[in-house]
């Protein structure tokens, strides 16, 4: 009796079938303990019940499980209480624990409180935190499933649930559109074992394979070869869930183990979670690299690391080139200008430890000029010679620490500088008085 009775109070709208989500009529399928009525007006009910209580939405494969419910009839609200243990909802898109959840019928909605735990049934992705809102997709009221959360929730991140390792997203709150579209806002962070990043907000789109950070935006990479990019506004591309591509825009800042660069715009390529390539370019803040032995300065700079392994940069209008024998403040300085100026690494085993990266080759194009230190090993007494060039092609191959050649093309010339040679030794020798 009192489960028919239910049934008749829950029933509250026609159970239309659509393939974007049937609206909800609660059925009371059991109540293990007390049930009571109270009629607020004619044709109004209220229903309360407890001591374990299991539900379903007719004609779907959702289904309600808690210690205790009421149900306002009034406004077709249905609240569950979980006393003993956590509320259970399992709908077709979503599952849902929490120790208090209220259902608005008429919107669709289901507010969720305490010890929140809600996994997406699609994605596999898993949001905890003190409170929800769940808005259901269904014919008549929306067409895409929406939720929200506040409070810091934290959220484990997945396209699929087969995707492996998740992304860690937290923030003061957050906002999800269908299966593939989030927003966050306050103090964001994203953390995976390749790579953390924050912000005061951020948006993600895994469909069109993008997310934003804006507000002190950062993006560190966790590898071997740590780094980190800011900006004024840092923009990802992803696919297949992994970071493809990241891309400061505007003040952009990218820090490395030995090197920095800065410039209007930064973007950096990643290929199997480590960094490949760099590019660089902008007005206001031309491309500036530096480490410990060499600057970089031009217009607009490419530099190739396949592997995080730094094998050439590729410098383009007005570019400046400088190099040092070592890191030293009193080390000579060497430089090259151009239209263009390539570099080149190589990689150096030293049988005292890991391989090093050294500079092997510089070429300068169109209006070419370089500034040189030549060491003489067979007599370092001396001091190094000078040799400033000019042409329309400058190539200079390097050995060592030390410039083995330069060739000059093109209308070349320049000035060659030899340190001056010791003064004569002086004579010792006494002369002694002739005899008289």
């Amino acid at each position: 009796m009192i489960a028919a009775v239910l049934l008749l109070a829950l029933v509250q709208q026609p159970a239309a079938d659509t393939a974007r989500g049937r609206p909800c009529t609660v059925v009371i399928d059991s109540v293990r303990g007390k049930a009571q009525q109270v009629e607020v007006r004619k044709r109004e009910t209220n229903v309360f019940a407890g001591g374990g209580v299991f539900a379903h939405c007719q004609g779907t494969g959702s289904s309600l499980s808690s210690d205790s419910v009421a149900w306002f009839a009034g406004i077709g609200r249905f609240d569950m209480i979980g006393q003993k243990s956590p509320v259970h909802i399992r709908d077709t898109a979503i599952t849902l624990d929490a120790q208090r959840a209220s259902y608005f019928l008429r919107l669709e909605r289901l507010d969720a409180q305490v010890n929140v735990v809600a996994v997406n049934r699609k994605t596999g992705s898993v949001l905890r935190g003190p409170n929800m809102t769940y808005y259901r997709a269904a014919r008549g009221v929306r067409d895409t499933l929406e939720l929200y959360a506040s409070s810091r929730p934290t959220i484990e991140y997945r396209s699929n649930p087969d995707s492996g390792e998740p992304y860690v997203i937290v923030a003061d709150r957050v906002r999800f559109k269908g299966n593939d579209r989030m927003w966050g806002g306050g103090r964001v962070t994203i953390d995976r074992s390749d790579i953390a990043a924050q912000g005061d907000s951020m948006q993600l789109d895994e469909t069109g394979g993008q997310a934003l950070l804006i507000g002190r935006p950062r993006v560190a990479g966790k590898g071997a070869r740590p780094y980190t990019l800011v900006g004024t506004r840092i923009e990802m591309e992803l696919a297949l869930r992994e970071v493809r591509k990241v891309k400061a825009l505007g003040h952009g800042a990218a820090t490395g183990a030995d090197w920095r660069l800065t410039a209007d715009t930064i973007h950096l390529a990643i290929e199997q979670r480590k960094l490949q390539q760099v590019f660089a370019w902008g007005d206001s803040t031309r491309p500036h690299a530096v480490s410990t032995l060499y600057t970089i300065l031009a217009d607009s700079l490419a530099l190739d690391l396949p592997n995080e392994v730094l094998t050439e940069a590729r410098a383009y209008r007005k570019a400046l080139a400088t190099s040092k024998k070592d890191s030293t403040a009193k080390a000579d300085v060497n430089w090259i200008a151009g239209d263009t100026i390539v570099a080149r690494w190589a990689q150096v085993t030293d049988s005292a430890g890991p391989a090093k990266t050294k500079l092997r080759h510089l070429q300068a194009h169109g209006s070419a000029r370089s500034f040189s230190h030549l060491y003489n090993e067979r007599d370092s007494t001396r001091g190094p010679s000078m040799d400033y060039s000019r042409g329309q092609v400058i190539n200079i191959a390097l050995r060592g620490d030390q410039i083995e050649r330069i060739v000059v093309s093109g209308r070349a010339d320049g000035l060659h500088l030899e340190p001056a040679p010791p003064p004569p030794a002086k004579d010792t020798t006494a002369k002694r008085p002739s005899a008289r």
